[in-house]
Protein backbone atom coordinates (compact mmCIF):
# COMPACT_ATOMS: atom_id res chain seq x y z
CA UNK A 1 0.00 0.00 0.00
CA UNK A 2 1.46 3.37 -0.98
CA UNK A 3 2.24 5.85 1.75
CA UNK A 4 -0.02 8.87 1.99
CA UNK A 5 2.55 11.49 1.04
CA UNK A 6 1.48 15.04 0.26
CA UNK A 7 3.10 18.11 -1.16
CA UNK A 8 3.50 20.61 1.67
CA UNK A 9 1.95 24.03 1.03
CA UNK A 10 3.24 27.18 2.69
CA UNK A 11 2.53 26.87 6.43
CA UNK A 12 -0.67 28.47 7.71
CA UNK A 13 -0.37 29.82 11.25
CA UNK A 14 -2.63 31.89 13.47
CA UNK A 15 -0.42 33.21 16.27
CA UNK A 16 3.13 33.30 17.58
CA UNK A 17 4.12 31.69 20.87
CA UNK A 18 7.05 33.22 22.76
CA UNK A 19 9.51 31.69 25.21
CA UNK A 20 12.39 33.42 26.96
CA UNK A 21 15.31 32.19 29.05
CA UNK A 22 17.93 34.11 31.07
CA UNK A 23 21.42 34.78 29.77
CA UNK A 24 24.29 34.43 32.24
CA UNK A 25 25.46 38.03 32.09
CA UNK A 26 28.76 37.47 33.91
CA UNK A 27 29.93 34.84 31.41
CA UNK A 28 27.75 36.00 28.47
CA UNK A 29 26.41 32.46 28.15
CA UNK A 30 23.04 32.27 26.34
CA UNK A 31 20.55 29.42 26.43
CA UNK A 32 20.64 26.80 23.68
CA UNK A 33 17.57 25.46 21.89
CA UNK A 34 18.13 22.15 20.11
CA UNK A 35 15.35 21.44 17.55
CA UNK A 36 16.48 17.81 17.22
CA UNK A 37 15.80 17.03 20.87
CA UNK A 38 13.38 19.74 21.97
CA UNK A 39 11.43 20.71 18.86
CA UNK A 40 8.24 18.76 19.63
CA UNK A 41 7.67 19.94 23.19
CA UNK A 42 4.15 20.60 24.45
CA UNK A 43 3.35 24.28 23.98
CA UNK A 44 2.35 24.75 27.62
CA UNK A 45 5.37 22.85 28.97
CA UNK A 46 8.59 24.16 27.38
CA UNK A 47 11.90 22.52 28.28
CA UNK A 48 13.80 24.11 31.17
CA UNK A 49 14.90 26.86 31.51
CA UNK A 50 12.56 28.36 28.87
CA UNK A 51 9.71 30.45 30.28
CA UNK A 52 6.38 30.49 28.47
CA UNK A 53 5.13 34.04 27.83
CA UNK A 54 2.07 32.87 25.93
CA UNK A 55 0.75 34.07 22.60
CA UNK A 56 2.09 37.25 21.01
CA UNK A 57 1.27 39.34 17.99
CA UNK A 58 2.94 41.67 15.54
CA UNK A 59 6.22 39.77 15.37
CA UNK A 60 8.48 41.46 12.84
CA UNK A 61 12.02 40.41 12.00
CA UNK A 62 14.43 42.51 9.98
CA UNK A 63 17.96 41.67 8.98
CA UNK A 64 20.06 44.82 8.83
CA UNK A 65 23.27 42.97 8.03
CA UNK A 66 25.18 44.43 5.09
CA UNK A 67 26.57 42.27 2.31
CA UNK A 68 28.97 44.08 -0.01
CA UNK A 69 30.90 43.06 -3.14
CA UNK A 70 34.67 42.64 -2.86
CA UNK A 71 36.08 44.58 -5.81
CA UNK A 72 39.36 43.66 -7.46
CA UNK A 73 41.22 44.47 -10.66
CA UNK A 74 41.41 47.49 -12.98
CA UNK A 75 38.73 48.48 -13.65
CA UNK A 76 37.32 47.24 -10.35
CA UNK A 77 34.78 44.47 -10.64
CA UNK A 78 33.07 42.19 -8.11
CA UNK A 79 35.15 39.15 -7.27
CA UNK A 80 32.95 37.81 -4.49
CA UNK A 81 30.62 38.98 -1.73
CA UNK A 82 31.50 39.52 1.89
CA UNK A 83 29.35 40.10 4.98
CA UNK A 84 30.34 43.58 6.09
CA UNK A 85 28.16 43.85 9.21
CA UNK A 86 26.05 41.39 11.19
CA UNK A 87 22.92 42.76 12.83
CA UNK A 88 19.20 42.04 13.19
CA UNK A 89 16.21 43.87 14.67
CA UNK A 90 13.05 42.34 16.09
CA UNK A 91 9.77 43.71 17.43
CA UNK A 92 6.77 42.05 19.07
CA UNK A 93 3.65 42.95 21.05
CA UNK A 94 3.02 41.07 24.27
CA UNK A 95 -0.60 40.15 24.99
CA UNK A 96 -0.19 40.19 28.79
CA UNK A 97 1.38 42.40 31.43
CA UNK A 98 3.67 40.38 33.72
CA UNK A 99 6.94 41.10 35.44
CA UNK A 100 8.90 39.48 32.62
CA UNK A 101 7.00 41.09 29.73
CA UNK A 102 7.39 44.50 31.38
CA UNK A 103 11.12 43.88 31.80
CA UNK A 104 11.49 42.81 28.17
CA UNK A 105 9.64 45.90 26.99
CA UNK A 106 11.90 48.34 28.81
CA UNK A 107 15.54 49.22 28.34
CA UNK A 108 16.72 49.28 31.93
CA UNK A 109 16.22 47.81 35.41
CA UNK A 110 12.79 46.44 36.15
CA UNK A 111 11.93 46.62 39.84
CA UNK A 112 9.58 45.03 42.31
CA UNK A 113 7.57 47.50 44.39
CA UNK A 114 8.13 46.15 47.89
CA UNK A 115 5.51 46.66 50.60
CA UNK A 116 6.53 49.83 52.49
CA UNK A 117 7.51 50.10 56.12
CA UNK A 118 5.20 52.09 58.36
CA UNK A 119 5.83 55.84 58.03
CA UNK A 120 8.44 55.44 55.29
CA UNK A 121 9.29 58.43 53.08
CA UNK A 122 7.68 58.12 49.60
CA UNK A 123 10.01 57.32 46.68
CA UNK A 124 9.42 56.89 42.94
CA UNK A 125 10.65 53.28 42.97
CA UNK A 126 9.01 52.44 46.27
CA UNK A 127 9.62 53.60 49.82
CA UNK A 128 11.83 51.89 52.36
CA UNK A 129 10.47 48.36 52.54
CA UNK A 130 9.04 46.50 55.48
CA UNK A 131 11.42 43.91 56.90
CA UNK A 132 12.09 40.74 54.93
CA UNK A 133 11.61 37.37 56.63
CA UNK A 134 14.08 34.49 56.69
CA UNK A 135 13.45 31.52 54.40
CA UNK A 136 14.00 28.22 56.18
CA UNK A 137 16.13 25.37 54.84
CA UNK A 138 14.30 22.66 52.94
CA UNK A 139 12.37 25.14 50.79
CA UNK A 140 11.76 24.28 47.16
CA UNK A 141 11.02 26.31 44.03
CA UNK A 142 7.29 25.99 44.70
CA UNK A 143 7.17 25.86 48.52
CA UNK A 144 8.77 28.57 50.65
CA UNK A 145 9.18 27.42 54.24
CA UNK A 146 8.72 30.15 56.88
CA UNK A 147 7.97 30.31 60.56
CA UNK A 148 4.24 30.45 61.31
CA UNK A 149 4.59 34.08 62.46
CA UNK A 150 6.35 35.12 59.24
CA UNK A 151 3.96 33.17 57.02
CA UNK A 152 1.01 35.04 58.56
CA UNK A 153 2.33 38.28 56.98
CA UNK A 154 1.33 36.96 53.54
CA UNK A 155 -2.04 36.03 52.05
CA UNK A 156 -3.20 33.97 49.05
CA UNK A 157 -3.08 36.09 45.91
CA UNK A 158 -0.15 38.21 47.10
CA UNK A 159 3.25 38.29 45.38
CA UNK A 160 6.52 37.37 47.05
CA UNK A 161 10.13 38.15 46.12
CA UNK A 162 12.74 35.66 47.28
CA UNK A 163 16.44 36.54 47.22
CA UNK A 164 19.39 37.45 49.43
CA UNK A 165 20.17 40.71 51.24
CA UNK A 166 22.25 43.30 49.44
CA UNK A 167 25.59 43.52 51.24
CA UNK A 168 27.50 46.17 49.28
CA UNK A 169 28.59 44.06 46.31
CA UNK A 170 29.10 45.57 42.86
CA UNK A 171 28.58 44.07 39.42
CA UNK A 172 25.59 42.00 38.33
CA UNK A 173 23.10 41.25 41.12
CA UNK A 174 20.05 39.00 41.29
CA UNK A 175 19.91 35.23 41.16
CA UNK A 176 19.83 33.46 38.84
CA UNK A 177 18.74 36.27 36.49
CA UNK A 178 20.77 39.46 36.63
CA UNK A 179 18.29 42.21 37.41
CA UNK A 180 20.77 45.10 37.57
CA UNK A 181 24.42 46.07 37.40
CA UNK A 182 25.68 47.97 40.47
CA UNK A 183 28.55 50.34 39.69
CA UNK A 184 29.16 51.55 43.23
CA UNK A 185 28.09 50.23 46.61
CA UNK A 186 24.54 51.07 47.74
CA UNK A 187 22.97 51.28 51.20
CA UNK A 188 19.59 49.61 50.55
CA UNK A 189 19.67 46.12 52.11
CA UNK A 190 16.61 45.19 50.03
CA UNK A 191 18.06 46.22 46.66
CA UNK A 192 18.57 42.67 45.36
CA UNK A 193 14.96 41.80 46.17
CA UNK A 194 13.88 45.01 44.44
CA UNK A 195 15.44 43.87 41.15
CA UNK A 196 15.21 40.07 41.44
CA UNK A 197 13.21 37.99 38.97
CA UNK A 198 12.71 35.36 41.66
CA UNK A 199 9.08 36.32 42.24
CA UNK A 200 5.87 34.30 42.29
CA UNK A 201 2.20 34.45 43.19
CA UNK A 202 1.24 32.95 46.55
CA UNK A 203 -1.40 30.25 46.04
CA UNK A 204 -1.80 29.14 49.65
CA UNK A 205 -0.53 30.14 53.08
CA UNK A 206 0.02 27.41 55.65
CA UNK A 207 1.49 27.35 59.14
CA UNK A 208 4.76 26.14 57.59
CA UNK A 209 5.09 28.59 54.70
CA UNK A 210 3.91 29.66 51.25
CA UNK A 211 2.74 27.38 48.44
CA UNK A 212 3.43 29.17 45.15
CA UNK A 213 1.21 29.18 42.07
CA UNK A 214 4.29 28.79 39.83
CA UNK A 215 7.86 27.77 40.49
CA UNK A 216 10.56 30.36 41.10
CA UNK A 217 12.83 30.94 38.10
CA UNK A 218 15.87 30.39 40.30
CA UNK A 219 14.74 27.04 41.65
CA UNK A 220 15.07 26.17 45.33
CA UNK A 221 16.14 29.21 47.41
CA UNK A 222 19.81 29.38 48.37
CA UNK A 223 21.10 29.73 51.91
CA UNK A 224 20.51 33.08 53.65
CA UNK A 225 17.61 33.89 51.34
CA UNK A 226 14.76 36.07 52.56
CA UNK A 227 11.19 36.68 51.40
CA UNK A 228 9.43 40.00 51.00
CA UNK A 229 5.94 41.10 50.02
CA UNK A 230 5.60 42.71 46.56
CA UNK A 231 2.72 45.06 45.72
CA UNK A 232 3.52 45.78 42.06
CA UNK A 233 6.26 46.53 39.53
CA UNK A 234 8.00 49.67 38.27
CA UNK A 235 10.53 50.47 35.56
CA UNK A 236 12.26 53.67 34.53
CA UNK A 237 13.04 55.45 31.29
CA UNK A 238 16.80 55.89 31.43
CA UNK A 239 19.69 54.24 33.21
CA UNK A 240 22.68 52.28 31.92
CA UNK A 241 21.59 48.67 32.48
CA UNK A 242 20.20 46.64 29.57
CA UNK A 243 18.12 43.50 29.89
CA UNK A 244 19.46 40.50 27.97
CA UNK A 245 17.58 37.26 27.31
CA UNK A 246 17.57 34.30 24.98
CA UNK A 247 14.36 34.13 22.97
CA UNK A 248 12.46 31.43 21.11
CA UNK A 249 9.47 32.23 18.89
CA UNK A 250 7.27 29.43 17.59
CA UNK A 251 4.83 29.44 14.68
CA UNK A 252 2.74 26.26 14.70
CA UNK A 253 1.29 25.34 11.31
CA UNK A 254 -2.17 23.89 10.73
CA UNK A 255 -0.69 20.60 9.41
CA UNK A 256 1.52 20.08 12.46
CA UNK A 257 4.64 21.71 11.06
CA UNK A 258 6.64 24.10 13.27
CA UNK A 259 8.77 27.16 12.51
CA UNK A 260 11.20 28.27 15.23
CA UNK A 261 13.18 31.49 15.49
CA UNK A 262 15.90 31.13 18.11
CA UNK A 263 17.71 34.30 19.16
CA UNK A 264 20.50 33.37 21.61
CA UNK A 265 21.00 36.99 22.72
CA UNK A 266 18.42 39.79 22.61
CA UNK A 267 18.73 43.21 24.20
CA UNK A 268 16.06 45.95 24.11
CA UNK A 269 16.93 48.67 21.64
CA UNK A 270 14.28 51.18 22.71
CA UNK A 271 12.70 52.51 25.88
CA UNK A 272 9.32 51.55 27.29
CA UNK A 273 6.54 51.65 24.69
CA UNK A 274 2.88 50.64 24.56
CA UNK A 275 0.43 50.03 21.73
CA UNK A 276 -3.09 51.32 22.47
CA UNK A 277 -5.85 49.72 20.39
CA UNK A 278 -9.55 50.70 20.66
CA UNK A 279 -11.65 47.64 21.46
CA UNK A 280 -14.47 48.56 19.09
CA UNK A 281 -12.18 49.74 16.29
CA UNK A 282 -13.40 53.35 16.47
CA UNK A 283 -13.05 53.96 20.22
CA UNK A 284 -16.68 55.06 20.55
CA UNK A 285 -16.99 53.49 23.99
CA UNK A 286 -13.64 54.85 25.16
CA UNK A 287 -12.19 51.42 25.95
CA UNK A 288 -8.77 50.49 24.60
CA UNK A 289 -6.39 47.58 25.03
CA UNK A 290 -2.89 48.56 26.16
CA UNK A 291 -0.19 46.15 25.00
CA UNK A 292 3.51 46.20 25.73
CA UNK A 293 5.81 46.63 22.74
CA UNK A 294 9.26 45.08 22.75
CA UNK A 295 11.94 46.17 20.28
CA UNK A 296 15.17 44.22 20.32
CA UNK A 297 18.67 44.10 18.89
CA UNK A 298 20.00 40.60 18.26
CA UNK A 299 23.58 40.19 19.45
CA UNK A 300 25.92 37.63 17.86
CA UNK A 301 27.18 34.34 19.27
CA UNK A 302 29.87 32.00 17.99
CA UNK A 303 28.49 28.67 16.84
CA UNK A 304 30.78 25.92 18.21
CA UNK A 305 29.97 23.76 15.17
CA UNK A 306 32.20 25.76 12.83
CA UNK A 307 33.12 29.02 14.59
CA UNK A 308 30.73 31.16 12.56
CA UNK A 309 29.16 34.26 14.10
CA UNK A 310 25.33 34.22 14.01
CA UNK A 311 22.43 36.19 15.49
CA UNK A 312 19.47 33.86 14.81
CA UNK A 313 18.69 30.23 14.05
CA UNK A 314 15.58 29.52 11.95
CA UNK A 315 14.39 25.90 12.22
CA UNK A 316 11.62 24.12 10.35
CA UNK A 317 10.10 20.81 11.46
CA UNK A 318 7.93 19.49 8.59
CA UNK A 319 4.49 18.02 9.04
CA UNK A 320 4.22 14.24 9.16
CA UNK A 321 4.35 12.69 5.65
CA UNK A 322 5.03 16.03 3.98
CA UNK A 323 7.36 15.90 0.98
CA UNK A 324 10.65 17.70 1.45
Amino acid sequence: MAANWFSAPAPVTRRVRGYFAPVNRASQTPQVFDPSEQGRFALDAPPAPWIDLGWMQGLTRKSVSKISPLLTGIPASPQEQIRQTLQAHLAVQFLSWTKLTMALATGSQHMNVLAPASGATPAATGAQASSAVAVESGSSASMILLSSTDAAQFSPGSIVAVDVDYTGQTGFVGSPVSGAYVRQALTDVDYVRRVTFNVALVAEVTSSGLALASSLIGGAPAANTKAQLVTGFVDREGGCFSQEWSALFLMAGSQGERIFYHYPRLQPMAGAEEAVTPLDGKNKNGQSRVQLVGQFLALPVTDPLDGERVVCYRSFLPALNALV
